[in-house]
């Protein structure tokens, strides 16, 4: 699966839209890293557990969104994007979304 930003795919073709396709998920805070997070606060630096945790989110989304645009027949997705939105005080949804196409390469 070609998974880019731009609308189109350098060397190919857009032969048929398949259409809107996305993939969630929220995930939550610990304990363990709430309390790590605050020494951190007090000190200065990068939260690495956070770090490693929407990274793991962005690609889980993002793996959803692939098996969504397989189930519509694409090969590719085009115009993706990521977004994060705050659920409540304790978890955040990362959700990847973006156009699944057919594409040839010229």
């Amino acid at each position: 699966m070609i998974i880019v930003t731009t609308d189109f795919v350098t060397g190919s073709t857009i032969k048929e839209v398949k259409g809107f396709v996305r993939g969630s998920t929220v995930q939550s805070k610990n304990i363990g890293r709430d309390i790590l997070a605050g020494l951190k606060n007090i000190v200065g630096g990068e939260i690495r557990d956070y770090t490693k945790m929407m990274d793991e989110a962005r690609q889980l989304a993002i793996g959803r969104m692939t098996e969504h645009a397989k189930e519509k027949g694409a090969n590719a997705i085009i115009a993706v994007r990521l977004e994060t939105s705050s659920v409540t005080s304790a978890a955040s949804e990362i959700i990847a979304y973006g156009t699944a196409v057919i594409i040839e390469e010229t």
